[in-house]
């Protein structure tokens, strides 16, 4: 992956690259790290967990030898782990490393890092408990009727995670989670500050790479690294309150393969699906929120 009749990035500055899955920011990241001697920052929620290697795509043990890669995989499983823990790694990464390439394709990160943080207190565990409940026993419009508009004229009220996070933010302050937000502090490095690039690819390109490398991704490993995450695989896995580490597309199908529920056909063409429709999301969230981001058309 190159970035054709483009110079390489002021080198002073810290690189962004963010893009869907399968568009190659590694490669670029890899690049860029290569020619002006940088680090390279993970900015994928996935990527920071150790189970997933393969499944997450993260950089091969080849390519982590060629630049310093951080903050990938270095989160053990079932450790709780958010967007604030990563932003105070990043701040402190910046310390030593002011001008890394920052990669990924988790967009609240990124929009996170660049635009700031609402500094939101923690949910009590008895308050994550009645969101559970009320939740499982009479669904997403009764936590959205307890919503206050402008709170609800924010957020996905499609998204059960994004509607249930405000209901308990609501619950144990007081306030709305758009208050909240409105009082976000400062970005550790705003846009004027950074190279941000986005990958825009063709989506025929993209799609036939997301099924060629869910194929490779079968022949590296990533049945057993779902085999080696099986013990630990928890009840509440494929709900809005499962933990991160187990939405890894591809992980909820290969462990319904080893328990003996669909076949490993079945399971390949169910992630490979998953995976078009997630980079589908990721497209549009770019195309929504990046605008004024460098884009990088591909093929």
């Amino acid at each position: 992956m190159s970035m054709p009749s483009q110079p390489l990035p002021d080198p002073a500055r810290p690189v962004l690259i963010a893009g869907p899955t399968a568009s190659g920011k590694s490669s670029l990241a890899l690049e860029i790290a290569q020619a002006q001697d940088r680090v390279i920052v993970n900015a994928d929620a996935l990527q920071v967990h150790d189970a997933w290697r393969v499944l997450s795509a993260r950089p091969s043990v080849q390519d982590e030898a060629l630049a310093p890669h951080l903050l990938y995989g270095h989160v053990p499983l079932g450790a709780e782990y958010s967007v604030g823990h990563w932003l105070r790694e990043v701040a402190e990464t910046l310390l030593t490393h002011p001008n890394p390439v920052i990669i990924g394709g988790t967009g609240l990160y990124l929009s996170a890092l660049t635009e700031g943080l609402a500094q939101i207190p923690a949910t009590p565990p008895d308050i994550r408990a009645q969101a559970d409940a009320i939740l499982s026993s009479h669904g997403l419009d009764t936590l959205l009727t307890a919503l206050d508009p402008a709170t609800l004229d924010r957020i996905d009220t499609r998204n059960p995670a994004r509607v249930q996070r405000a209901w308990e933010v609501l619950q144990a302050t007081g306030r709305g989670l758009a208050a909240w937000q409105d009082e976000t502090g400062a970005p550790l490095l705003p846009l004027a500050q950074v190279t941000p690039l986005v990958m825009v690819p063709d989506r025929d390109w993209l799609n036939t790479r997301i099924d060629h490398r869910f194929a490779m991704m079968l022949e590296d490993g990533a049945l057993d690294e779902a085999r080696a995450a099986l013990p630990h695989w928890p009840p509440n896995a494929g709900t809005s309150t499962a933990p991160l580490w187990t939405r890894a597309i591809g992980a909820p199908e290969l462990i319904a393969h080893l328990k003996g529920h669909i076949s490993l056909d079945q399971a390949q063409d169910t992630a490979t699906l998953a995976t078009r429709q997630f980079a589908k999301r990721q497209r549009s969230w770019f195309r929504n929120r990046m605008k004024t981001w460098q884009t990088i058309a591909l093929p």
